[in-house]
């Protein structure tokens, strides 16, 4: 079976489609972004804040790095994080990489959606949180997060439903021979 990475912004639709593909795929599925909100709950802040405190604290990022490492080279999996498919990539592990992506708007009604909260507010600290990963990645890794080259396969999901991209993720796999 295979290893498939989704990776994307705040509010492209990486979790509720990773989701839908996990049952539809039957496999297991983990999410790092998870571990990172934990993180953050732990210390007492938001993940804009402690996305600024990972930029002074780079070991945070390398853990949980080799963590989704591990589980890449273990196979058989669903990973979503949004340096999912970097790791694979800088590691060669043979993963089927997805990046999903949205127009700001699009992700903004989305997060407030999950989230609630004032728009505004939401708008500046997923910019801020945005800058800060960009900053990280670019300086700990060389990694242009914006660079779609690596990914096999890249959906907008601004007008679409997530069962239309799980439909077109799992014909591009069965396209590929990876399922």
């Amino acid at each position: 079976m295979p290893i498939i990475t989704i990776s994307g912004a705040p509010g492209a639709g990486t979790t509720t489609v990773s989701l839908l593909l996990k049952e539809k795929l039957n496999l297991p599925y983990i999410y790092a972004g998870e571990i990172f909100r934990r993180e953050a709950e732990k210390r007492g802040m938001s993940l804009s804040e402690f996305s600024k405190y990972c930029e002074k604290n780079p070991e945070v990022d390398k853990k949980l790095d080799e963590y989704q490492k591990e589980i890449l080279e273990k196979g058989n999996i669903i990973l979503e994080g949004r340096l999912a498919g970097w790791i694979a990539h800088m590691n060669n592990i043979p993963a089927f990489k997805v990046l999903l992506k949205a127009d700001i708007d699009t992700r903004i009604e989305r997060i407030l959606k999950r989230e609630g909260g004032d728009r505004d507010r939401k708008l500046k600290e997923t910019l801020e949180r945005e800058r800060s990963e960009a900053k990280r990645y670019r300086e700990f890794y060389g990694i242009d997060i914006n660079d779609e080259s690596i990914y096999d396969l890249v959906i907008d999901t601004s007008d679409k439903t997530p069962e239309e991209i799980v439909d077109i993720i799992i014909e591009k796999l069965k396209t590929k021979g990876e399922i």
